[in-house]
């Protein structure tokens, strides 16, 4: 147990994500007064107003007994955002916390006091305001305190991204299309997601809803432009060919073609995907398409819940090649259960051959709505150290196959304190994953539980409007998920 004591502030939420990275798993306990603490761990926080001006401090007790010096941290001199007292306040408790906990603590925390999703805003935030390369890695390690490697590659990332974003363009936006249909639900998956043998019936009504729900989105949008379309899931791939035919066919009859800059389908798990399916997706000019491995090691595929091999994944991405697929994402995760250097090696050298234009390498992430975190116990989960490592051998592979990092997010539970990196062969990064990450387009989201994100410019804010994440909650109020973006957007 952890025991935390706030004095002077109330950045709960800021103080319990960011204590999470040193001690995952733990239970954390805020305490109302002191008199609750005898024993354990016990992180005072205070935020103090001196004559010098504002302070923030930690200590760390251990049953009683200090075991961190006082660190203090002066609000004036933080060099983040001077409009915003708040802001600098928040992250001055967050930089003195973060060095307490750093200096006591064996765990590697490479993101410093970055506990969000999407670090690269911070890059594109401070190029806004006309900050030089080593500005921006100045203010990243100092007051962020990232470690150098990770403050370099979001600036990398963000400087590749700034074409594709940039001027932004409010008649511009993007459609994110959810089929919440899976053949089985992997081990590791937290997504509201459905067995298509168990729901095959409705799927039909679905679509219907679907296209539905498309058709009065057109009338909403006007003649907004359609940059990106993102076909996700769940496994798309799972329904019937002539359903996701409907769908792409809808999204044609319904939005100008010729806008579409990029038009992505999940075709997911290679026991989804046959000769037939790819074909219509080939002949519907879909440019981009994911066949998703997570790994090459058979046994850890039969741990995950997956029902097919190693070798199903090659013969589909060939079989995918032969009917012309230009541009194939394959996506691995590294960190599951039972693997380690050797695993993710073997992994490695099996798509070496395929050479496929993107790479996404997600790091595990222990979700509550997934299945593995009431079995951790039963599987052999690398350490931190391994982890990190495992992950350096993805950077050295992308590097080798001239793969290039062009967008990058983190998730809360994620192992080891990492992150998930897409990386692309230059000119062939995922438009739609770019605009998707950094929020400076609108996006709309269709189907059961997809999330749309209406951006306003001139404010630099998102509104996120999600969609019920039950099936038969969705079919009966496709109207009311509609008129909830009308609202957002009007």
């Amino acid at each position: 147990m952890i025991y935390v004591r706030l004095i002077g502030h109330n950045f709960q939420y800021e103080v319990y994500e960011l204590i999470k990275v040193f001690y995952f798993g733990e239970e954390i306990f805020f305490l109302e007064d002191l008199n609750q603490y005898n024993e354990g761990l016990l992180i005072l926080s205070r935020l103090i107003e001196t004559n010098e001006g504002l302070k923030a401090s930690t200590e760390i007790y251990k049953d009683n007994s200090l075991v961190s010096k006082e660190f203090i941290i002066e609000i004036d001199r933080i060099d983040v955002d001077k409009s915003s007292t708040n802001k600098k306040i928040r992250i001055g408790i967050k930089q003195s916390i973060y060095d307490a906990l750093n200096n006591l603590s064996n765990i590697k925390a490479p993101w410093g006091i970055l506990t969000g999703v999407r670090p690269v805003k911070i890059v594109h935030n401070l190029l806004d305001e006309n900050k030089s390369q080593d500005e921006i890695i100045h203010t990243l390690t100092s007051e962020y305190r990232l470690d150098l490697d990770k403050a370099k590659l979001i600036m990398d990332i963000g400087k590749k991204q700034r074409e594709y974003l940039y001027p932004l363009d409010e008649d511009n936006f993007s459609i994110y299309i959810s089929i919440p249909f899976c053949p089985t639900r992997c081990l590791y998956c937290s997504f509201p997601s459905l067995n298509i043998n168990s729901y095959i019936h409705w799927v039909e009504e679905y679509v219907d809803r679907l296209i539905y729900e498309m058709e009065r989105i057109k009338d909403l949008m006007g003649k907004r432009n359609v940059s990106t379309v993102y076909i996700g899931g769940g496994t798309p791939s799972a329904i019937p060919n002539k359903q996701l035919d409907r769908i792409i066919k809808a999204v044609y009859k319904n939005f100008d073609k010729e806008s579409i800059e990029e038009f992505t389908v999940e075709a997911g798990r290679p026991d989804t995907i046959d000769g037939e399916l790819l074909k219509m997706l080939n002949e519907n000019q879909i440019d981009r398409i994911s066949i998703n491995p997570q790994t090459m090691n058979d046994n850890t595929l039969k741990i995950i819940g997956r029902k097919h091999s190693s070798k199903d994944i090659i013969n589909t991405y060939y079989q995918a090649r032969q009917i012309g697929f230009d541009v194939i994402n394959m996506d691995l995760i590294v960190g599951l259960p039972s693997e380690g250097i050797e695993e993710i090696k073997n992994t490695l050298d099996s798509i070496r051959e395929l050479k496929p234009e993107n790479l996404t390498v997600h790091t595990l992430a222990v979700k509550r709505g997934s299945k593995f975190i009431n079995a951790m116990d039963k599987y052999k989960v690398a350490d931190q150290n391994t982890i990190e490592a495992m992950i350096e051998q993805t950077q050295i592979f992308a590097n080798e196959m001239e793969l290039f990092p062009y967008y990058l997010y983190r998730q809360k539970q994620m192992m080891g304190n990492f992150e998930n990196v897409g990386y692309a062969m230059e000119g062939k990064e995922c438009i739609y994953n770019i605009k998707m990450m950094e929020e400076k387009e609108t996006v709309i989201g269709l189907g059961m539980g997809a999330v749309s994100k209406i951006y306003f410019p001139k404010e630099d804010r998102i509104e996120r409007i999600p969609n019920v994440k039950s099936l038969e909650e969705y079919l009966k109020r496709v109207d009311e998920m509609v008129n909830r973006k009308a609202d957002a957007l009007s």
